[in-house]
């Protein structure tokens, strides 16, 4: 697939959105976003705004297979790879872990709060699967939503939300700014995007 070289220009950020309640972080180095969106959902929970749904972390900095998801209500952690043992070169999804993950998400559909974070947008949900059937019912039914997208797979975010979602960077006066103008809007659910593929709740993580 040919990507379209990743700039942040005045023409993809955040100005022209037709979607403004839904923004995806987007950086070109795996990992290096979760630290900043922690922070920033840390912070708006302990301001007394209501933050609902999953973040990404890491019991080992240097180990993949350590990642986990985090629901940010219970603290519950769902743990994303199988440990394979020694000598594997190569670390297989949790699909049982992955998938109890998911009712986070449809969770916060039902709940409404002022944010949902979902922890990526990545090859499983390029392609219709992970959290994307999640993703796209909180995009329809107007809830605040934000994510991570590597630059990867920016053209295929690009794609599932028809251009018009925010894009930030990662950087913490970003996405304040973008919560802040956020917070002021207030609107009707929009309609459904377009996606292509088949819908799951399997997740991979990229």
């Amino acid at each position: 697939m040919s990507l379209v070289p990743f700039t942040f220009t005045d023409a993809n950020m955040d100005e022209s959105s037709d979607w403004p309640h839904i923004a995806a972080i987007v950086h070109a180095e795996h990992g290096t976003a979760d630290g900043l969106l922690a922070d920033f959902v840390f912070g708006l929970r302990a301001s007394g705004r209501r933050v609902c749904g999953l973040i990404q972390q890491y019991k080992d900095d240097t180990d993949k297979e350590s990642a986990m998801l985090v629901d940010l209500d219970g603290g519950e952690c769902f743990p994303l790879f199988q440990n394979l043992g020694t000598g594997s070169t190569s670390c297989g999804l949790d699909e049982i872990s992955i998938a109890a993950a998911s009712a986070v998400l449809r969770r916060a559909l039902s709940e409404k709060p002022d944010l949902v974070v979902a922890n990526r947008f990545g090859e499983l949900e390029a392609t219709g699967g992970g959290f994307a059937a999640e993703m796209l019912a909180l995009m329809a039914e107007g809830v605040p939503l934000i994510t991570v997208v590597v630059e990867k797979y920016l053209n295929d975010w690009r794609r599932f939300t028809g251009g018009a979602a925010k894009e930030l960077r990662p950087q913490r006066e970003a996405l304040e700014a973008w919560f802040s103008d956020l917070s002021q809007l207030k609107g009707p659910p929009i309609s459904r995007p377009e996606s292509s593929g088949k819908t799951t709740t399997h997740h991979d993580k990229s």
